[in-house]
């Protein structure tokens, strides 16, 4: 089976995707070509435009994956700008925004577009539904330590581990409805 290129330059978002594509017989190959980054409200039109202009540069086929942190009392910030937020705030900077705020809900949203030579591309989510924490716990990457999963049992995700973490996440949900589609008729 052809492997699939999967456009990251984070090394951690990689292994997590290799490790959820690999329990069905996926190979997954890292792209690291600089892509497309459009600024949008939108995960699913930033995914599905950073895959077909990634074809249209010659890369296929693709997988592209766009995450963001939405959190309700802070109407949905940072949402799709996650990455920027947290190279220039980080998580303390986040939380110092949730300071004495009660409502902690927020979700994970991911987007993942897959795309092929000659297609268009396809766009599959996923969520984890939990709360923001009090304080940073875990050492993982990005917004991990400060987001409790629902289905945690009050671990943030970085205090959970990976294994534990990409059986509940949002891109474990994104990468289910993919694979489901890719291994079925309609698939490749």
């Amino acid at each position: 089976m052809e492997p699939i290129l999967f456009a990251t330059r984070n090394e951690e978002k990689f292994k997590e995707a290799e490790s959820i594509l690999s329990e069905r017989g996926i190979p997954l190959k890292m792209l690291t070509e600089p892509k497309l980054e459009v600024q949008s409200d939108s995960l699913r039109r930033i995914a599905r435009l950073a895959a077909a202009s990634l074809v249209r540069r010659g890369w296929s086929p693709v997988l592209v994956e766009d995450t963001g942190l939405f959190i309700r009392a802070l109407r949905g910030f940072p949402g799709p700008y996650s990455s920027y937020i947290q190279r220039t705030l980080g998580n303390s900077r986040v939380l110092k925004l949730m300071n004495g705020v009660a409502d902690r809900e927020a979700v994970f949203r991911c987007a993942v577009a897959f795309c092929r030579s000659g297609e268009k591309p396809f766009v599959f989510q996923g969520e984890a539904s939990g709360r923001i924490a009090l304080s940073e716990r875990g050492v993982q990457w990005g917004y991990d330590p400060i987001f409790e999963p629902r289905d945690g049992g009050g671990l943030t995700f970085a205090e959970m581990g990976s294994q534990r973490k990409n059986m509940i996440s949002h891109r474990r949900e994104a990468l289910e409805h993919f694979l489901s589609w890719y291994l079925s008729a309609d698939g490749p």
